[in-house]
């Protein structure tokens, strides 16, 4: 009789650990591997209100008192020095060491639906067509006065580069229900109003996260994936050869290295290929039908932000989990009443639209929509703009379990403070989760040491006086 061969331990463990890597490779490569709805939660602790989110980003500071938060005492102190009572201590960006004077809003609010949300009148197609859909929070605050830091704050739940955004941690927690896309798209869409806000691409970066979640953007108009298609001379059997032939090289690194960097390597050149198919798919919209197009305003592809909702939608339908699509004319800190009645009709419609075409097909009960920016401006002038603020500032919500037709939380009379059911940015990140099945306490990633959380180590709540 033969006896086996003894082995140290550390080559067990060593070769034990090959294997269950290997495991994982062909977990990750295996034709339906994005698809798992569950993603690396097997078992959703709370029963889940929505799929997956669109997030329409109002990228420079969008003016909560021009917008959906109405404060007639700013009308009656227009011009009059602001009550330093209000100012005294706060943190200002650049109307330090100025002179504070009031600045009434810009254009008249009134009451819309047959809830009554009060909103302004440059939303014409929003206020008419969907207040009463609308769940409207106006007493946000966040930690950042700054633009990028505060866009960081807002998509990753901290102010330090490097931490994955929102839309990272629910494809690695939720999966994708479509393995021919990816679970978080970017778009971007820029108009004619407003300093043009920079976006960086670590915005919807993966952060510590495997790689393979992080955020894809998809360009505005002509190919939104460069290099889709294939070059010319080369079909689809020669290209597939190319990807089986890396697929095995890597293969090979992988199981001498174990690096999990080559699994997600051979992972996002599957999910290429794929995307060579469905990504002329998503962008034919030859099949929408006239009236669609015109609720939405755009034929598709000229990079508006219309377009952009347009595509949204077509996404959602296809699986994606987290879209994200950034409007970059909001940082009004001069010619405000022009500018922010520019921006709002640049996307006025198309959300209204989102919202309808949604509706009509019965997935605004499962899908989230957000708006908002990354914080809101100050009831102070800035010469005839505004400044950024932090203390106060509004976003909406509909669908996704959201309760429709309502106004939650209030800023105090000068829309300085928010004072009443004050929520914060981690609070919305914890409703979110929650709405999407996940407790956010719960949902962490081990990281040098730490369990790291999208709602951070400050308590944060689930904001249940507006989902249901």
């Amino acid at each position: 009789m033969q006896l086996p061969v003894p082995i140290a331990r550390r080559t067990f463990l060593a070769r034990g650990g090959i294997g269950l890597g290997a495991t994982a490779l062909g977990q990750l490569i295996s034709p339906r591997s994005h698809a798992n709805p569950l993603g690396t939660l097997h078992e959703l602790p709370i029963v889940p209100r929505a799929k997956r989110i669109i997030w329409l980003y109002m990228a420079g500071g969008m003016s909560h008192l021009d917008t959906f938060d109405y404060k007639p005492l700013l009308e009656k102190l227009n011009g009059q020095p602001m009550p330093s009572s209000v100012t005294e201590g706060q943190q200002i960006a650049q109307l330090q060491g100025q002179q504070l004077k009031v600045l009434a809003p810009q254009y008249p609010f009134r009451q819309w639906g047959d809830s009554g949300q009060e909103i302004s009148e440059i939303w014409p197609e929003l206020a008419h067509r969907c207040a009463d859909d609308l769940c409207i929070v106006r007493s946000l605050h966040t930690e950042a006065i700054n633009h990028d830091p505060a866009h960081t704050f807002m998509n990753t739940g901290s102010m330090i580069s490097g931490r994955p955004a929102m839309g990272s941690w629910l494809w690695y927690g939720l999966g994708c229900e479509t393995d021919q896309l990816p679970g978080f798209v970017v778009m971007v869409s820029t108009g004619r109003y407003g300093q043009k806000q920079p976006i960086a691409a670590r915005q919807w970066h993966s952060g510590f996260l495997p790689s393979r979640y992080q955020g894809v953007e998809f360009r505005s108009a002509g190919d939104p994936v460069l290099y889709v298609r294939n070059p010319a001379g080369v079909n689809e059997d020669q290209q597939r050869d190319v990807v089986d032939v890396t697929r095995e090289l890597n293969t090979l690194q992988f199981q001498r290295d174990a690096d999990p960097e080559i699994a997600t390597r051979i992972s996002q050149l599957e999910m290429a290929f794929r995307m060579q198919t469905s990504v002329p798919d998503l962008m034919d919209i030859s099949n929408e039908p006239e009236h669609i197009l015109d609720m939405y305003g755009t034929k598709g592809g000229d990079g508006t932000f219309a377009s952009n909702c347009l595509l949204a939608r077509r996404l959602a339908e296809r699986g994606v989990r987290f879209i994200q699509l950034y409007h970059r004319d909001w940082d009004h800190h001069g010619s405000i009443k022009e500018h922010i009645a520019g921006s709002a009709a640049e996307v006025d419609r198309g959300a209204a639209a989102l919202l309808l075409d949604l509706k009509q097909r019965g997935m605004l009960d499962d899908t989230i929509v957000v708006f908002g920016s990354e914080f809101g401006r100050t009831p102070m002038a800035q010469g005839n703009g505004r400044d950024h603020h932090l203390a106060g500032f509004t976003m909406w919500f509909a669908g996704g379990g959201f309760r429709p037709g309502m106004t939650y939380g209030a800023t105090d009379e000068f829309g300085y403070h928010a004072a009443e059911n004050v929520v914060s940015v981690h609070d919305i990140h914890a409703t979110l989760l929650h709405q999407l099945g996940i407790d956010h306490e719960r949902f962490h990633y081990r990281y040098q040491g730490l369990d790291m959380r999208l709602t951070g180590v400050e308590p944060a709540r689930v904001v249940r006086e507006i989902v249901s």
